[in-house]
């Protein structure tokens, strides 16, 4: 049972109508609300008019791809919606290129729905988190997880959710390192997370980071973690 204040809005992108299907059957109890969309477009449509609390996103749509849906609902919409992308597509390069294009989770096909219904309550809980939480102040560096908004004296980038997330607890952590551990149990809790999955998460946001910053916000300490440096912060 999810206990919230109201129910969770999910749109579901999805072009199999028996697995669609059987996810509206598997949801309707109440705590969850769920539209559909069959293709790409109609999705964009759908997210650009609405206010939804995650998004299930099928990579094989017709048209678009659910990589190029998801890079428009970051990049065009502007959108921070959690997004969780499910393909039959297990290859690591498929996974980055989710992660790299605004992805927030990757669950390969077949899956059991209890785990989609876990990891949708996980990305919720993490949205109405960042709603209620102060701006976090490092030197030269601000993060406010009300928006999502990562802020220089120079620029801002708004990140969203898994991203966002491990930003949240490097900057908490600053001036201290976090380790591998850390932070699989700080943004994924119990549930369990190899770690070219961990790292692809991690070199996405340093990417991301860099190009918008103009330098590297994230250093690796290779064997033990990862640790947030300042602007002007000596890198070696």
């Amino acid at each position: 049972m999810t206990h919230t204040r109201h129910a969770i809005r999910i749109l579901v992108v999805e072009d199999h109508a028996g697995l669609a299907a059987n996810l509206f059957e598997f949801f309707e109890d109440g705590h969850y609300l769920l539209d559909f969309a069959s293709d790409g477009l109609t999705a964009l449509h759908l997210i650009a008019t609405n206010v939804y609390d995650v998004i299930v996103l099928d990579v094989m749509l017709p048209g678009l791809s659910g990589f190029e849906v998801c890079r428009r609902i970051r990049n065009d919409i502007g959108c921070a919606t959690p997004v969780i992308i499910m393909t039959a597509k297990d290859q690591l390069q498929d996974k980055e290129l989710g992660f790299n294009v605004g992805a927030d989770d990757y669950l390969v096909k077949p899956f059991d729905l209890r785990e989609l219904q876990l990891r949708v309550d996980a990305l919720y809980r993490r949205k109405e988190g960042f709603a209620h939480a102060p701006q976090i102040r490092v030197p030269g560096i601000t993060f406010d997880p009300r928006k999502l908004l990562v802020s220089t004296d120079q620029t801002e980038l708004e990140l969203s959710g898994t991203a966002a997330r491990i930003f949240e607890e490097l900057i908490k952590a600053y001036p201290d390192f976090l380790s591998y551990d850390d932070i699989q149990n700080k943004v994924w809790g119990e549930r369990e997370v190899d770690m070219n999955t961990l790292r692809t998460h991690v070199y996405s946001l340093r990417k991301l980071l860099q190009e918008n910053f103009r330098y590297p916000m994230i250093k690796t300490l290779h064997g033990r973690g990862y640790r947030l440096l300042p602007p002007d912060t000596e890198t070696q």
